[in-house]
């Protein structure tokens, strides 16, 4: 039935919500959202009646919990999309208003809004939910691009507050894609989520490391400062040195504005950042609240989106892999075609269930829409998901609700031996120096076949394995005994639970005590704790009545992991403080400093802040301190800070 239909794209597109703005991890293109999008508003068209009310009315993501948050006093809103000249000019109809317009490519980056006070960069926050951001100022000013200091005298005194787009250009994207491949690191699909994950890192040297860019295109209050057309801002902002895009026009009509598009439908593939579409909006500023906005989008703006760009070529051969979780991903291998300026040689296949017929040789239609590795789209030509398993020859399941198949069997090899990288990762157990190629041969050779046996291994177990000698498997050793002090959470991570990250299984740990009390949690006290939704929580419910995972928990139980870290006689010491560190730390890392504090109870932000509770200063401390010492925040050094969190 369609009306079944209709309910299941509302929570399809919600979770590709999630996993775009909270998690910068989607699973498919921005044209393959678009579509759901359309199919889904022209079902709520169909049946009224049982249309969800205020579904569109969301902006954004929630917030990162590792971020202050920041209250936008003026509402970051997303922007409402039409798809050809058509839905354009019924657009420009509704408002009914004659008017000229300013056309300016959609960068396709991170929305962010940036607080000077007089003439000095004090304040960076991403968009969130529109309504409540995060604060990310430490961050953006590792942006070499961003002006840290407006030198111009005519600079307006008192708070100024301006908005733009944070973005990887294609040249730092693709070395970083390099760099990550030689490293066995998992590629960011596409600029836009490597600028995302890159500002939301807690580490801003990585942030530096990353080379990200930003370009400014909105003033808040722009009629204050004497301005009175979207032309007008432009030019004051490039005026006072702020990075303004140059792929922006005047237009003085509709039919300007068409030919605008149509003449940047190729031209765009020059520029050296990613854009997807372009934006019009009415020039003139003072009629924008006439013309007022919805909850979601302002009406005097609209993005007009491209279609992705495609193309024929032959199909040389197809590969499949197995990923941690079971998905079967099968990759096309293809004879080298051009598309968006790049060479393609392969293409995703990940929307498997509409693939059926396709044979090795076969002319295929290629699209990119923005991903690294473009797609085959045809609908008459297409390819069959293997029955079996192309690593161990089980069977390959559907899983319902999704467009993903998947081994049946959960003791795969080429599971365990991604579970097993994901398991010793930094963000999860941290074992330094069990990567991808000791992954393979521990898993390959039987020594492990399941996560627990990791800690039963001997030195002989690692000597017998190719290159890897007596002093390298002690390293190891060493490494995998010490992950025992790992806190909870970063097991609980390392489960490979479905939707559970660090993050969450950080917030899972804070309300359980043990492995126990958490395995025997219901739904329902799941759904209790804040952050936790309903597919996550009926994910951890379904993994922890699963024998096999039980019998695992038993495993690591008798290893030694068992009682929450969080929840001892220290635990809690530090609840609800929120604390910011700068300058070298020389008895830890920040890193473990960071996690100390959350383990406590306590909250870490990049920013001194009138929230701030402690300053906690190393050597060469930043200008965080002149800041802290004007807003009376409370200033640790760090042999304090240990003595605080009671000498460890």
């Amino acid at each position: 039935m369609q009306i079944d239909e209709l309910y299941n794209l509302y929570n399809l597109i919600e979770r590709h919500r999630k996993l775009y703005y909270e998690q910068d991890a989607p699973e498919i293109s921005d044209s393959e959202y678009d579509n759901l999008v359309i199919k889904l508003k022209e079902l709520e068209k169909k049946y009224p009646d049982s249309a969800r009310k205020n579904f569109w009315d969301k902006v954004g993501g929630k917030t990162n919990e590792l971020f202050a948050k920041v209250e936008h006093k003026t509402p970051m809103l997303s922007l409402d999309n039409v798809f050809n000249f058509d839905e354009l000019k019924n657009f420009f109809n509704r408002v009914n208003v004659d008017n000229d317009f300013i056309c300016e490519m959609k960068i396709d980056g991170l929305a962010v809004s940036l607080i000077y006070e007089d003439g000095i960069f004090i304040r960076g926050a991403t968009r969130g939910d529109g309504h409540t951001g995060e604060d990310v100022t430490e961050n953006l000013k590792m942006i070499k691009s961003l002006p840290l200091k407006i030198e111009n005298k005519n600079f307006p005194r008192g708070i100024v507050e301006v908005r733009g787009e944070v973005l990887m250009n294609t040249k730092n994207f693709n070395e970083l894609n390099k760099i990550r491949a030689l490293n066995k690191q998992t590629l960011f699909a596409n600029p836009r989520n490597a600028a995302a994950g890159t500002l939301r890192q807690l580490n801003k040297n990585i942030v530096a490391e990353r080379n990200l860019d930003i370009l400014i295109y909105y003033l808040v209050d722009a009629e204050k400062f004497g301005l009175n057309t979207q032309n007008d801002v432009l030019s004051w902002l490039n005026n006072f040195k702020f990075p303004v895009q140059s792929a922006f026009k005047y237009c003085k009509n509709l039919n300007d504005v068409e030919n605008f598009i149509i003449q940047w439908q190729d031209e765009k593939n020059n520029l050296n950042y990613m854009t997807d579409g372009v934006v019009i909006k009415f020039n003139n500023i003072s009629q924008w609240n006439n013309i007022g906005s919805t909850v979601h989008h302002p009406k005097w703006a609209v993005a007009y989106k491209y279609k992705s760009e495609r193309v024929k070529t032959k199909l040389i051969s197809v590969e499949f892999s197995v990923g941690r979780t079971g998905t079967i991903t099968p990759v096309a291998i293809l004879e080298p075609v051009q598309i968006s300026g790049t060479v393609v040689q392969r293409a995703s296949l990940h929307n498997a269930e509409y693939l059926a017929k396709i044979r090795i040789g076969d002319i295929v239609t290629v699209e990119k829409a923005g991903e690294i590795i473009p797609q085959i789209v045809d609908d008459d030509n297409i390819m069959k998901i293997p029955v079996k398993c192309p690593v161990c020859n089980s069977e390959v399941i559907k899983i319902p609700g999704e467009s993903a198949y998947k081994c049946s069997n959960k003791f795969c090899p080429a599971i365990l031996k991604e579970s097993l990288k994901y398991f010793a990762s930094r963000k999860c157990m941290d074992i330094k120096g069990l990567g991808n190629r000791l992954a393979a041969q521990l898993t390959e050779s039987g020594k492990i076949k399941k996560l627990s046996d990791l800690y039963n291994l001997t030195l002989f177990d690692l000597t017998s394995l190719e290159k890897t000698g007596v002093k390298t498997a002690q390293k190891i050793l060493n490494e995998i005994e010490k992950s025992k002090t790992r806190p909870l959470y970063a097991l609980v991570a390392g489960l490979g639970i479905n939707y559970i990250g660090i993050q969450t299984a950080e917030l899972l740990m804070k309300n359980f005590k043990s492995l126990d009390e958490l395995a025997n949690a219901d739904e329902k006290n799941l759904l209790k704790v804040k952050g936790i939704g309903k597919i996550a929580a009926r994910s951890i419910h379904e993994f922890f009545n699963d024998q096999d995972n039980m019998k695992l928990i038993e495993d690591f139980k008798l290893i030694g992991f068992s009682e929450n870290a969080n929840n001892n006689n220290e635990a809690g010491i530090l609840s609800g403080k929120l604390f910011v560190f700068t300058g070298k730390l020389n008895l830890m890392t920040r890193e473990q400093a960071w996690e100390k504090v959350i383990n406590l109870g306590g909250k870490i932000s990049s920013s001194v802040s009138s929230k701030t509770d402690f300053l906690v200063v190393g050597g060469k401390a930043g200008a965080k301190l002149n800041k802290a010492r004007e807003l009376n925040i409370k200033i640790i050094s760090e042999q304090e800070f240990i003595n605080l969190i009671g000498g460890k």
